[in-house]
Protein backbone atom coordinates (compact mmCIF):
# COMPACT_ATOMS: atom_id res chain seq x y z
CA UNK A 1 0.00 0.00 0.00
CA UNK A 2 1.39 3.48 -0.78
CA UNK A 3 2.16 4.81 2.88
CA UNK A 4 2.35 8.78 2.03
CA UNK A 5 1.89 11.17 5.13
CA UNK A 6 1.50 15.22 3.72
CA UNK A 7 1.20 18.26 5.74
CA UNK A 8 -1.07 20.71 4.11
CA UNK A 9 -0.73 24.40 2.30
CA UNK A 10 2.37 25.92 3.40
CA UNK A 11 6.37 26.65 4.04
CA UNK A 12 10.13 26.99 2.55
CA UNK A 13 14.15 28.06 4.69
CA UNK A 14 19.07 26.32 7.40
CA UNK A 15 21.07 27.64 9.33
CA UNK A 16 24.07 25.58 8.79
CA UNK A 17 27.07 24.58 11.26
CA UNK A 18 29.45 27.49 11.40
CA UNK A 19 32.50 25.67 12.65
CA UNK A 20 34.24 25.41 9.20
CA UNK A 21 35.84 21.74 10.21
CA UNK A 22 32.70 20.31 9.73
CA UNK A 23 30.67 20.25 6.30
CA UNK A 24 27.75 22.99 5.94
CA UNK A 25 24.88 23.34 3.85
CA UNK A 26 25.77 25.52 0.56
CA UNK A 27 25.57 28.80 0.90
CA UNK A 28 24.98 30.73 -3.20
CA UNK A 29 24.32 34.45 -3.47
CA UNK A 30 21.30 36.46 -5.45
CA UNK A 31 24.20 36.44 -8.45
CA UNK A 32 23.83 32.66 -8.38
CA UNK A 33 20.29 32.58 -8.70
CA UNK A 34 20.21 35.33 -11.47
CA UNK A 35 23.10 33.19 -13.62
CA UNK A 36 21.61 29.75 -12.53
CA UNK A 37 23.58 27.03 -11.49
CA UNK A 38 24.41 23.15 -12.39
CA UNK A 39 22.95 20.22 -10.07
CA UNK A 40 24.91 18.85 -7.67
CA UNK A 41 23.40 16.75 -4.84
CA UNK A 42 25.31 16.46 -1.61
CA UNK A 43 24.60 14.06 1.04
CA UNK A 44 24.97 15.41 4.54
CA UNK A 45 24.37 12.34 7.68
CA UNK A 46 23.71 13.40 10.78
CA UNK A 47 23.33 10.59 13.90
CA UNK A 48 23.67 11.01 17.91
CA UNK A 49 27.29 10.08 17.29
CA UNK A 50 27.08 13.49 15.39
CA UNK A 51 24.64 15.56 16.41
CA UNK A 52 26.10 18.82 15.46
CA UNK A 53 29.20 18.04 12.59
CA UNK A 54 28.01 16.28 9.29
CA UNK A 55 29.32 13.77 7.46
CA UNK A 56 29.58 13.96 4.03
CA UNK A 57 27.89 10.34 2.02
CA UNK A 58 27.33 9.11 -0.92
CA UNK A 59 26.29 5.98 -2.86
CA UNK A 60 30.11 4.42 -2.20
CA UNK A 61 30.69 5.41 1.21
CA UNK A 62 27.81 5.39 3.34
CA UNK A 63 30.19 6.45 6.34
CA UNK A 64 28.22 6.42 10.02
CA UNK A 65 24.83 5.34 8.40
CA UNK A 66 23.91 2.67 10.28
CA UNK A 67 21.24 0.43 7.97
CA UNK A 68 19.98 -1.50 10.88
CA UNK A 69 17.94 2.06 11.92
CA UNK A 70 15.52 4.43 10.98
CA UNK A 71 17.31 6.98 7.60
CA UNK A 72 15.35 10.07 7.69
CA UNK A 73 16.03 12.27 4.61
CA UNK A 74 15.19 16.09 4.47
CA UNK A 75 14.70 17.47 1.13
CA UNK A 76 14.66 21.39 0.79
CA UNK A 77 13.04 23.15 -1.81
CA UNK A 78 13.05 26.06 -4.11
CA UNK A 79 15.79 28.74 -3.23
CA UNK A 80 15.56 31.77 -4.85
CA UNK A 81 17.77 34.06 -2.99
CA UNK A 82 20.74 31.03 -2.83
CA UNK A 83 20.42 31.22 1.20
CA UNK A 84 20.33 28.31 3.55
CA UNK A 85 17.00 27.16 5.17
CA UNK A 86 16.29 28.88 8.66
CA UNK A 87 14.61 25.93 9.43
CA UNK A 88 17.41 22.73 8.69
CA UNK A 89 19.25 23.14 11.97
CA UNK A 90 16.02 22.62 14.45
CA UNK A 91 14.72 19.55 12.24
CA UNK A 92 17.43 17.56 12.24
CA UNK A 93 18.42 18.10 15.94
CA UNK A 94 14.58 17.93 17.26
CA UNK A 95 14.39 14.22 14.59
CA UNK A 96 17.44 13.08 16.55
CA UNK A 97 15.88 14.04 19.74
CA UNK A 98 12.78 11.92 19.83
CA UNK A 99 14.80 8.99 17.83
CA UNK A 100 18.16 7.00 17.23
CA UNK A 101 17.63 7.43 14.02
CA UNK A 102 20.18 8.50 10.64
CA UNK A 103 19.38 11.99 9.17
CA UNK A 104 20.28 13.05 5.97
CA UNK A 105 19.98 16.42 4.72
CA UNK A 106 19.55 16.25 0.76
CA UNK A 107 21.88 19.29 -0.31
CA UNK A 108 20.50 20.56 -3.94
CA UNK A 109 21.02 24.22 -3.00
CA UNK A 110 22.88 23.90 -6.93
CA UNK A 111 20.16 23.18 -8.91
CA UNK A 112 17.58 24.83 -6.44
CA UNK A 113 18.63 27.77 -6.35
CA UNK A 114 17.51 29.97 -9.43
CA UNK A 115 14.89 32.81 -9.56
CA UNK A 116 13.16 31.12 -12.47
CA UNK A 117 11.01 28.37 -10.50
CA UNK A 118 10.51 26.01 -13.72
CA UNK A 119 14.20 25.89 -13.97
CA UNK A 120 14.23 24.62 -10.46
CA UNK A 121 11.49 22.31 -10.44
CA UNK A 122 12.78 20.52 -13.97
CA UNK A 123 15.65 18.90 -11.98
CA UNK A 124 13.59 17.35 -9.26
CA UNK A 125 13.32 14.07 -10.66
CA UNK A 126 17.66 14.15 -11.34
CA UNK A 127 17.61 15.18 -7.91
CA UNK A 128 15.31 11.77 -7.03
CA UNK A 129 17.76 9.68 -9.40
CA UNK A 130 20.21 9.91 -7.07
CA UNK A 131 18.71 9.31 -4.18
CA UNK A 132 17.35 5.98 -5.30
CA UNK A 133 20.72 5.20 -6.68
CA UNK A 134 21.84 5.86 -3.02
CA UNK A 135 19.02 3.90 -1.34
CA UNK A 136 19.50 1.35 -3.05
CA UNK A 137 23.25 0.89 -2.27
CA UNK A 138 21.69 1.14 1.83
CA UNK A 139 19.39 -1.91 0.51
CA UNK A 140 22.10 -3.80 -1.05
CA UNK A 141 23.77 -3.23 2.92
CA UNK A 142 20.75 -4.66 4.82
CA UNK A 143 18.66 -1.55 5.11
CA UNK A 144 14.56 -1.90 4.74
CA UNK A 145 12.36 0.30 2.66
CA UNK A 146 10.33 0.16 5.75
CA UNK A 147 12.80 1.91 7.23
CA UNK A 148 12.72 5.00 5.38
CA UNK A 149 11.41 8.12 5.56
CA UNK A 150 11.15 11.38 3.82
CA UNK A 151 10.09 14.48 4.56
CA UNK A 152 10.39 17.13 1.94
CA UNK A 153 9.67 20.91 1.76
CA UNK A 154 7.82 22.85 -1.56
CA UNK A 155 9.84 21.03 -4.03
CA UNK A 156 11.31 18.94 -1.87
CA UNK A 157 8.04 16.81 -1.25
CA UNK A 158 7.90 16.31 -5.61
CA UNK A 159 11.49 14.91 -5.14
CA UNK A 160 10.41 12.30 -2.36
CA UNK A 161 7.50 11.74 -4.27
CA UNK A 162 9.27 10.83 -7.47
CA UNK A 163 11.82 8.72 -5.05
CA UNK A 164 8.29 7.10 -3.68
CA UNK A 165 7.25 6.37 -6.85
CA UNK A 166 10.54 4.67 -8.12
CA UNK A 167 10.40 1.95 -5.26
CA UNK A 168 6.20 1.33 -6.70
CA UNK A 169 4.90 3.03 -2.93
CA UNK A 170 6.82 1.15 -0.58
CA UNK A 171 9.14 3.60 1.37
CA UNK A 172 8.38 3.60 5.06
CA UNK A 173 6.35 7.17 5.02
CA UNK A 174 6.72 10.02 2.79
CA UNK A 175 5.77 13.94 4.54
CA UNK A 176 5.29 16.43 2.24
CA UNK A 177 5.17 20.42 3.66
CA UNK A 178 3.69 22.75 1.43
CA UNK A 179 0.38 21.53 -1.08
CA UNK A 180 -3.11 22.19 -0.71
CA UNK A 181 -4.56 19.24 -2.56
CA UNK A 182 -5.22 15.96 -0.60
CA UNK A 183 -2.58 13.44 -1.60
CA UNK A 184 -1.76 11.34 0.72
CA UNK A 185 -2.89 9.15 3.51
CA UNK A 186 -3.28 11.70 6.21
CA UNK A 187 -3.51 15.70 4.86
CA UNK A 188 -3.72 17.81 7.80
CA UNK A 189 -5.10 21.37 7.27
CA UNK A 190 -3.96 24.22 9.40
CA UNK A 191 -6.90 26.82 9.94
CA UNK A 192 -8.17 25.22 6.84
CA UNK A 193 -4.82 25.76 4.63
CA UNK A 194 -4.79 29.11 4.05
CA UNK A 195 -3.76 32.51 5.72
CA UNK A 196 -2.01 31.53 9.29
CA UNK A 197 -2.47 33.21 12.16
CA UNK A 198 0.38 35.94 13.14
CA UNK A 199 1.13 35.84 9.05
CA UNK A 200 1.23 39.47 7.52
CA UNK A 201 -2.45 39.94 5.42
CA UNK A 202 -1.06 42.84 3.04
CA UNK A 203 1.81 43.31 1.15
CA UNK A 204 3.15 45.79 3.63
CA UNK A 205 4.30 43.48 5.30
CA UNK A 206 6.96 42.82 2.83
CA UNK A 207 9.27 39.60 2.27
CA UNK A 208 7.19 37.79 5.44
CA UNK A 209 4.26 38.22 3.32
CA UNK A 210 5.08 35.90 0.42
CA UNK A 211 6.64 33.33 2.51
CA UNK A 212 5.32 33.44 6.51
CA UNK A 213 1.98 31.25 5.14
CA UNK A 214 3.79 28.90 3.16
CA UNK A 215 6.64 28.59 5.72
CA UNK A 216 4.73 27.72 8.76
CA UNK A 217 3.93 24.12 8.17
CA UNK A 218 7.48 23.61 8.88
CA UNK A 219 6.97 25.14 12.27
CA UNK A 220 4.51 23.45 12.36
CA UNK A 221 6.10 20.30 12.00
CA UNK A 222 8.85 21.23 13.91
CA UNK A 223 6.54 21.83 17.33
CA UNK A 224 5.64 18.02 17.32
CA UNK A 225 9.32 17.23 18.18
CA UNK A 226 8.78 19.07 21.34
CA UNK A 227 8.03 17.86 24.24
CA UNK A 228 5.39 20.43 25.19
CA UNK A 229 3.33 20.47 22.21
CA UNK A 230 1.08 18.17 20.80
CA UNK A 231 -1.29 19.13 18.24
CA UNK A 232 -4.15 17.09 17.65
CA UNK A 233 -6.20 17.33 14.48
CA UNK A 234 -9.88 16.42 13.64
CA UNK A 235 -10.96 14.37 10.70
CA UNK A 236 -13.69 16.12 8.91
CA UNK A 237 -14.84 16.65 5.53
CA UNK A 238 -14.48 20.37 5.81
CA UNK A 239 -13.43 23.22 7.64
CA UNK A 240 -16.45 24.49 8.47
CA UNK A 241 -18.11 21.35 9.77
CA UNK A 242 -14.80 21.21 11.80
CA UNK A 243 -14.93 24.51 13.46
CA UNK A 244 -19.03 24.12 14.32
CA UNK A 245 -17.89 20.67 16.26
CA UNK A 246 -19.21 18.42 14.06
CA UNK A 247 -15.86 16.25 14.04
CA UNK A 248 -14.64 15.80 17.36
CA UNK A 249 -15.81 11.89 17.82
CA UNK A 250 -12.31 10.79 17.60
CA UNK A 251 -11.20 13.10 21.23
CA UNK A 252 -14.02 11.14 23.08
CA UNK A 253 -13.65 7.97 25.05
CA UNK A 254 -14.27 4.84 23.53
CA UNK A 255 -13.68 6.00 20.01
CA UNK A 256 -10.54 5.91 18.46
CA UNK A 257 -7.46 8.67 18.86
CA UNK A 258 -7.36 11.85 16.87
CA UNK A 259 -4.39 12.11 14.74
CA UNK A 260 -1.53 13.95 15.75
CA UNK A 261 0.25 16.72 13.42
CA UNK A 262 3.54 15.87 11.92
CA UNK A 263 6.13 13.51 13.74
CA UNK A 264 3.59 10.83 15.49
CA UNK A 265 0.82 11.56 12.88
CA UNK A 266 2.53 7.38 11.80
CA UNK A 267 0.05 6.26 15.10
CA UNK A 268 -2.80 6.94 13.19
CA UNK A 269 -2.11 4.36 10.40
CA UNK A 270 -3.56 1.24 12.22
CA UNK A 271 -7.21 3.72 12.11
CA UNK A 272 -6.18 4.23 8.41
CA UNK A 273 -6.26 0.41 7.37
CA UNK A 274 -9.93 0.42 8.17
CA UNK A 275 -11.02 3.13 5.64
CA UNK A 276 -11.68 2.42 1.76
CA UNK A 277 -9.72 4.02 0.56
CA UNK A 278 -7.43 4.45 3.69
CA UNK A 279 -7.18 8.57 3.42
CA UNK A 280 -8.52 11.05 5.68
CA UNK A 281 -8.66 15.15 5.78
CA UNK A 282 -7.86 16.67 9.39
CA UNK A 283 -8.38 20.36 10.37
CA UNK A 284 -7.13 22.32 13.25
CA UNK A 285 -6.57 25.47 14.59
CA UNK A 286 -3.24 27.12 16.00
CA UNK A 287 -2.21 29.70 17.80
CA UNK A 288 -0.45 32.46 16.26
CA UNK A 289 2.91 31.71 18.17
CA UNK A 290 5.13 29.07 18.73
CA UNK A 291 4.09 26.31 19.91
CA UNK A 292 1.22 26.84 17.93
CA UNK A 293 -0.95 24.47 20.09
CA UNK A 294 -5.36 24.77 20.61
CA UNK A 295 -6.86 23.42 23.32
CA UNK A 296 -10.05 22.38 22.45
CA UNK A 297 -13.35 22.16 24.68
CA UNK A 298 -16.68 21.75 24.09
CA UNK A 299 -19.17 24.42 26.02
CA UNK A 300 -22.59 22.86 26.06
CA UNK A 301 -25.56 25.35 26.79
CA UNK A 302 -28.99 24.81 27.16
CA UNK A 303 -31.49 28.09 27.31
CA UNK A 304 -34.76 28.68 27.99
CA UNK A 305 -35.90 31.45 26.31
CA UNK A 306 -39.30 31.86 24.99
CA UNK A 307 -38.09 33.11 21.38
CA UNK A 308 -35.26 31.97 19.43
CA UNK A 309 -32.21 33.83 19.86
CA UNK A 310 -29.26 33.82 17.55
CA UNK A 311 -25.83 35.00 18.42
CA UNK A 312 -21.90 34.24 19.35
CA UNK A 313 -20.49 33.37 22.97
CA UNK A 314 -17.14 34.24 24.15
CA UNK A 315 -16.34 32.05 27.31
CA UNK A 316 -13.17 33.28 29.42
CA UNK A 317 -11.58 31.14 31.91
CA UNK A 318 -9.32 31.71 35.05
CA UNK A 319 -7.22 29.71 38.10
CA UNK A 320 -6.41 30.46 41.18
CA UNK A 321 -2.88 31.33 40.03
CA UNK A 322 -4.50 34.23 37.98
CA UNK A 323 -4.12 33.15 34.27
CA UNK A 324 -6.29 33.78 32.32
CA UNK A 325 -7.31 32.32 28.40
CA UNK A 326 -9.94 33.45 26.53
CA UNK A 327 -12.22 31.76 23.38
CA UNK A 328 -14.49 33.90 20.92
CA UNK A 329 -16.84 31.41 19.68
CA UNK A 330 -18.10 33.36 16.59
CA UNK A 331 -17.19 31.16 13.57
CA UNK A 332 -21.02 31.47 12.81
CA UNK A 333 -23.73 32.70 15.18
CA UNK A 334 -25.20 30.09 17.20
CA UNK A 335 -29.36 28.84 17.30
CA UNK A 336 -30.27 28.89 20.77
CA UNK A 337 -33.87 27.51 21.48
CA UNK A 338 -36.02 26.14 24.41
CA UNK A 339 -35.15 23.48 25.94
CA UNK A 340 -32.57 22.36 22.72
CA UNK A 341 -28.62 21.88 23.43
CA UNK A 342 -26.13 23.69 21.52
CA UNK A 343 -22.55 22.30 21.70
CA UNK A 344 -19.82 24.96 20.80
CA UNK A 345 -16.42 24.46 20.28
CA UNK A 346 -14.30 26.34 21.90
CA UNK A 347 -10.50 27.25 21.17
CA UNK A 348 -8.16 28.23 23.91
CA UNK A 349 -4.16 29.53 23.79
CA UNK A 350 -3.61 28.04 27.34
CA UNK A 351 -4.82 24.75 29.26
CA UNK A 352 -5.60 25.44 32.63
CA UNK A 353 -5.72 22.36 34.78
CA UNK A 354 -8.51 23.34 37.28
CA UNK A 355 -10.24 25.92 36.62
CA UNK A 356 -11.71 28.45 39.15
CA UNK A 357 -13.73 30.84 37.58
CA UNK A 358 -15.37 31.35 34.18
CA UNK A 359 -16.78 34.58 32.27
CA UNK A 360 -19.61 34.71 29.61
CA UNK A 361 -20.78 37.27 27.08
CA UNK A 362 -23.62 36.87 24.99
CA UNK A 363 -23.44 39.18 21.44
CA UNK A 364 -26.26 39.29 18.63
CA UNK A 365 -23.12 41.38 16.66
CA UNK A 366 -26.01 44.39 16.38
CA UNK A 367 -24.31 47.74 17.12
CA UNK A 368 -27.94 49.32 16.99
CA UNK A 369 -31.44 48.01 18.46
CA UNK A 370 -32.58 46.44 21.58
CA UNK A 371 -30.18 44.78 23.80
CA UNK A 372 -31.16 40.78 24.49
CA UNK A 373 -31.25 38.20 27.19
CA UNK A 374 -29.93 34.58 27.01
CA UNK A 375 -31.58 32.66 29.64
CA UNK A 376 -29.26 29.69 30.35
CA UNK A 377 -30.76 26.72 32.49
CA UNK A 378 -27.21 25.11 32.22
CA UNK A 379 -23.79 25.40 31.00
CA UNK A 380 -21.35 22.85 31.05
CA UNK A 381 -17.30 22.70 29.97
CA UNK A 382 -15.93 19.70 29.29
CA UNK A 383 -12.49 19.33 27.70
CA UNK A 384 -11.74 17.50 24.57
CA UNK A 385 -7.76 17.23 24.97
CA UNK A 386 -8.18 16.06 28.63
CA UNK A 387 -11.69 13.79 28.88
CA UNK A 388 -11.03 12.68 32.04
CA UNK A 389 -11.14 15.66 33.65
CA UNK A 390 -14.04 16.73 35.91
CA UNK A 391 -16.68 18.38 33.42
CA UNK A 392 -17.84 21.56 34.94
CA UNK A 393 -21.51 23.37 35.61
CA UNK A 394 -23.69 26.24 36.29
CA UNK A 395 -27.12 26.09 36.28
CA UNK A 396 -29.56 29.07 35.84
CA UNK A 397 -27.77 32.03 34.54
CA UNK A 398 -29.36 34.87 32.57
CA UNK A 399 -26.55 36.78 30.41
CA UNK A 400 -27.23 40.07 29.48
CA UNK A 401 -26.29 41.35 25.95
CA UNK A 402 -22.89 42.56 25.60
CA UNK A 403 -22.09 42.31 29.36
CA UNK A 404 -19.80 39.89 31.11
CA UNK A 405 -21.53 37.91 33.49
CA UNK A 406 -18.45 36.19 35.60
CA UNK A 407 -19.23 32.80 37.60
CA UNK A 408 -17.68 29.86 39.43
CA UNK A 409 -18.28 26.26 37.77
CA UNK A 410 -19.20 23.22 39.74
CA UNK A 411 -18.36 19.96 39.05
CA UNK A 412 -21.34 18.52 37.14
CA UNK A 413 -23.23 15.30 38.28
CA UNK A 414 -22.35 12.05 37.00
CA UNK A 415 -25.80 11.66 35.65
CA UNK A 416 -24.82 14.27 33.25
CA UNK A 417 -21.93 13.40 32.12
Amino acid sequence: MLRLYFFISLMCLVKSDTDETCPSFTRLSFHSAVVGTGLNVKLMLYTRRNWTCAQVINSTVLGNLNVTKKTTFIVHGFRPTGSAPVWMEDLVQGLLYVEDMNVVVVDWNRGATTVIYNHASSKTKKVAIVLKGFIDQMLVQGASLDDIYMIGVSLGAHIAGFVGKMYNGQLGRITALGYKEPLGNIDFYPNGGLDQPGCPKTILGGLRYFKCDHQRSVYLYLSSLRENCSITAYPCDSYRDYRNGKCVNCGIPQKESCPLLGYYADNWKEYLKQKDPPMTKAFFDTAKEEPYCIYHYFVDIITWNKNIRRGSITIKLSDRAGNITESRINHEPAVFQKYHQVSLLARFNQDLDKVATISLVFSTGSVIGPKYKLRILRMKLRSLAHPERPQLCRYDLVLMENIETVFQPIPCPKLLM
